[in-house]
């Protein structure tokens, strides 16, 4: 498709999110606040569809997550604090000053010196904090990793992914030690400890701690739901079964 059939589809859609916010009383009726839990909702429905690689689910959930960020755009230029084109030329200029290694004469050898260059010039724009750009309200697990690709961008990592996996050990030992120990909050702590080494030692091996979880949490849901099929055709409830019993519709459900 052509930039101008782009940007005339692109119009339509401010067009019709004028009309609804005109004329809908739901659209009329949402603020900042109220629009703010649906993104989260749709922004993790389009995590399931590209975890799932259904592209034309993935291309139904980028539109609605466009729609929100039109509509926000919407609802800001009625305050005269912004609009869609403010929305767009802030993030233009700021990849623009970015990306000197495209725009300048800024030379790279790598992704990883990209990466760098990139959190230097955050420091250098006034945050007195690589972790700054970290949403506090970030699922933990996400944060956590989130965390270790900032501090990696100055500098801040072991150099070897058999330093992490050793400290993957020593914090597993650590937490075996307040087991036996039966102190709840440094038993806590250190689950925590071993939770992040872990995080950390997913970002050595490329594998993404979220996404790899997700996937075990697909595959036990559907080996469950195997399971509880198999229970339903005896008319025998899991709760009266045998866990040997269970065990052979389980490894049946791995079979699949």
């Amino acid at each position: 498709m052509s930039k101008e059939l782009q940007l005339k589809a692109f119009e339509r859609l401010l067009i019709i999110m004028d009309e609804l916010r005109e004329q809908c009383p739901w659209d009329k009726k949402q603020t900042l606040q109220t629009l703010r839990h649906l993104t989260i909702e749709e922004t993790y429905e389009l995590g399931d569809a590209i975890l799932d690689n259904d592209l034309n689910e993935v291309k139904k959930e980028l539109g609605d997550l466009l729609l929100h960020i039109v509509f926000y755009a919407k609802i800001g230029s009625e305050t005269n604090d912004f609009d869609i084109a403010d929305v767009c030329n802030e993030i233009c200029d700021k990849l623009i000053h970015r990306h000197p290694h495209i725009y300048s004469d800024t030379v790279v050898k790598d992704e990883e010196e990209v990466k760098q260059n990139w959190e230097k010039l955050k420091l250098k724009e006034g945050k007195k904090s690589v972790l700054e750009g970290v949403p506090r309200s970030l699922p933990a697990l996400v944060k956590a990793s989130r965390i270790q690709d900032k501090v990696k961008g100055v500098g801040f990592d072991w150099e070897e992914p058999h330093q992490v996996w050793d400290k993957v050990q020593e914090e597993l030992e650590e937490l075996q030690v307040e087991v036996q120990s039966g102190d709840q909050d440094k038993i806590e702590a250190e689950f925590g400890d071993v939770l992040f080494s872990m995080i950390n030692y997913a970002r050595f091996l490329n594998v993404n701690p979220e996404d790899a979880l997700e996937r075990t949490n697909k595959k036990f849901i559907k080996r469950f739901q195997y399971l509880e099929s198999k229970a339903s055709e005896l008319g025998k409830p899991l709760m009266d079964m045998t866990l040997a019993e269970m065990d052979v519709f389980w490894n049946e459900a791995k079979k699949q």
